[in-house]
């Protein structure tokens, strides 16, 4: 299944690191989620793609924009994991049955047993804003989710403010002044 923008982001719940449930649907009306698929904890791509995230939150926060990674891994793994990384957002473990929700999301690798890289910008409407999924294993361009953030929220009328996109690059919205804390 190929899920597009556009298309309502289908719901689930899962367990996160601390074996509660998550369910999706719970952040509607009030958060727009960004949905990072990852194929396995404590590797080194995914360990990349999870702390540059965790480093900067606070371009999400602005926008209210809830982080939630979700692999395979078990519960288990992915609290020591969330521990040792200090990720502030939840892990959830798509385990059992395994990869389910991978597989209604389109990132599920048979051949591999694991998720795809894939990531889903779902609005606060549970709309899918952005969608991408590779194929390859390879680090993901975290340029394109900042700029579907930017875009989808700026469309809202947003007063502007400046965003680190990267170390030492920037993206500024219309009608704001770049931050003091640069």
């Amino acid at each position: 299944m190929r899920l597009e923008v556009g298309n309502p982001a289908p719901d689930f719940t899962l367990e996160n690191s601390h074996r509660e449930p998550v369910t999706l649907s719970s952040f509607a009306g009030h958060k727009n989620v960004l949905l990072v698929y990852y194929p396995r904890a404590f590797t080194p791509i995914c360990r990349g793609e999870l702390c540059q995230l965790r480093d900067e939150l606070d371009i999400y926060q602005k926008y209210d924009v809830q982080i939630i990674g979700v692999s395979v891994d078990t519960p288990f793994s992915l609290k020591a994991w969330a521990s040792q990384q200090g990720y502030p957002f939840p892990l959830l473990s798509d385990f059992w049955p395994h990869g389910e929700v991978a597989t209604t999301y389109g990132t599920f690798d048979d051949r591999n047993g694991v998720a795809r890289r894939g990531t889903f910008l779902i609005d606060t409407e549970g709309i899918i804003r952005f969608a991408e999924v590779q194929q390859q294993d390879a680090a993901r361009d975290q340029d394109a989710w900042k700029s579907a953030v930017t875009s989808m929220l700026g469309a809202r009328d947003l007063s502007k403010v400046s965003i680190p996109v990267a170390p030492g690059n920037w993206i500024t919205l219309p009608g704001a002044e770049p931050s003091e804390a640069n």
